[in-house]
């Protein structure tokens, strides 16, 4: 089935100062990243990544911190971007997903999530103690969507998610196939911070489980979703559609 056409027109999340360019030295204590900047000082910056972080953590990778400007915080800068495989820049903040999915819903960019008056977002729902990212709403009309932040990939340009085994992750697919039961309609979305693939799948070698609650998910009409983005140490936004593949 033939992607929709994206609005390449839309504006993209811009970071708020002037990102430090550097050298990873090493990632360590999943919070942690040790980075010699091109200035040769080395910072310790927080890793805003809880996964693997699979291909994205390689020492001697180019990577980008943002100085957050914190009195308080114990490390005030705050990974953003890594280069992989020689050119491709990738998003490894997972905390700008939502805000990236419901900019690009907003701006049309994803056509298939249009014709809704409001977005609401970590509404609570489901059986097992839920919250929704997205709750789009018109009327009696309910979409419930689900953001996952994906940056692991393959060298056939093939996005994998999840890149760690994700025991919350199948619940969120339990929670939306539950409301699609229910007659709402419900989109896992997956959001590739990275521009160099062309498709998403199940990484069902990491997290059997993840791939079988996928499936089952979508049998029961979840949606899956999943967008590419064009990425600069200026700014991030969605931009292309990019087929899920559940073989």
């Amino acid at each position: 089935m033939p992607a929709p056409t994206a609005n390449v027109n839309a504006m993209p999340m811009e970071f708020s100062s002037l990102l430090l360019e550097g050298v990873l030295l090493r990632r360590y204590k999943r919070f942690l990243a040790d980075v010699r900047l091109d200035t040769d000082e080395t910072v310790t910056a927080h890793c805003p990544n809880t996964g693997s972080m699979l291909g994205c953590k390689e020492p001697g990778s180019r990577v980008w911190l943002r100085d957050t400007g914190s009195t308080t915080r114990k490390y005030p800068l705050s990974w953003e971007l890594v280069e992989v495989g020689g050119n491709a820049l990738v998003g490894i903040n997972t905390g700008r997903s939502n805000q990236l999915v419901r900019e690009a819903i907003e701006s049309g960019t994803v056509v298939e999530l249009q014709g809704y008056r409001r977005t609401r977002a970590e509404v609570r729902y489901g059986e097992e103690n839920s919250r929704i990212d997205l709750l789009l709403e018109d009327g009696d009309r309910r979409c419930y969507v689900e953001v996952k932040n994906v940056t692991a990939a393959v060298d056939e340009g093939v996005a994998l998610f999840p890149d760690a085994v994700s025991v919350r992750a199948s619940k969120h697919l339990r929670e939306l196939a539950a409301m699609a039961r229910q007659g709402h309609r419900a989109v896992i979305f997956y959001c590739v911070q990275r521009q160099d693939v062309t498709e998403v799948r199940p990484a069902d070698a990491i997290d059997p489980d993840y791939g079988r609650a996928l499936r089952e998910a979508m049998a029961q009409g979840v949606e899956a979703l999943a967008y590419d983005a064009d990425i600069s140490p200026r700014g991030i936004a969605l931009k292309r559609p990019l087929a899920v593949v559940v073989p």
